[in-house]
């Protein structure tokens, strides 16, 4: 799933029909996406282009950029309860 984000509407609160607009400081690149997971940059860039988690592109750059929120979200599907030992 990849997404381009629309660098103007991040200056804003509120877009067309006065939706909430995503902010940039609620993504993060590879580098500290990667570390967030616990896992390499490279890992990390084969799940996203699988669709195993969320990436966006800014439209300026290029750069691969995640969502906070959805980090936790994976983070939280993928975490396993530990069995305890009988």
């Amino acid at each position: 799933m990849q997404t381009l984000i629309d660098l103007g509407e991040l200056q804003t609160t509120r877009g067309k029909g006065n939706r909430p607009m995503t902010k940039l400081s609620e993504y993060v690149k590879t580098a500290e996406a990667a570390e967030i997971l616990g896992v390499a940059q490279n890992t990390l860039r084969k799940w996203a282009e699988r669709g195993d988690i969320p990436m966006h592109r800014n439209p300026a750059n290029g750069y691969r950029l995640f969502k906070r929120s959805d980090l936790n979200r994976f983070l939280k599907k993928t975490a396993k309860p530990v069995k305890p030992k009988s």
